[in-house]
């Protein structure tokens, strides 16, 4: 678990506004799949802020799945605060297609900066579960 299930007011790292109980959570969790693909990008922004390597891995299309990816991430989990997300657009990516592209700018900080990952990601349908399969990434330092 990933937080005290009694504090249903915490709000959502991904910037919903939402309680984290009704928005990320129960996808994180496994027990509801994220129905968009911009719910999955949010609830893996969400993953990367908490530190839950297996979503992150497991929402990862698995093409793209490597055996080092639990270690690589964990390392930049630790080595990065994310503080805020910003959806820029999205492309399809609704509960009825299969396919779907969110464009977001992600800030964080690390030792060694403060930035932003700007990312156009492409997200991918199947079984009904969204997967995260690739994009295109930018980082721009402050």
């Amino acid at each position: 678990m990933l937080h005290d299930h009694k504090d249903t007011t915490l709000t959502c790292p991904c910037g919903s506004n939402k309680p984290f109980s009704f928005c990320c959570e129960p996808a994180i969790e496994g027990h509801k799949p994220a129905k968009t693909a911009e719910a999955l990008m949010r609830s893996r922004y969400t993953a990367f802020a908490l530190g839950a390597v297996d979503y992150l891995i497991n929402t990862t299309a698995e093409e793209h799945r490597n055996p080092e990816d639990a270690e690589v991430i964990d390392e930049q989990i630790k080595a990065t605060t994310w503080t805020g997300l910003k959806i820029v657009a999205t492309e399809a990516g609704s509960s009825s297609d299969n396919k779907g592209i969110v464009e977001f700018i992600a800030r964080f900080e690390t030792d060694e900066q403060i930035a932003e990952l700007h990312e156009r990601s492409n997200f991918r349908k199947e079984n009904n579960h969204w997967y995260y399969v690739d994009g295109d990434v930018e980082i721009m330092s402050e």
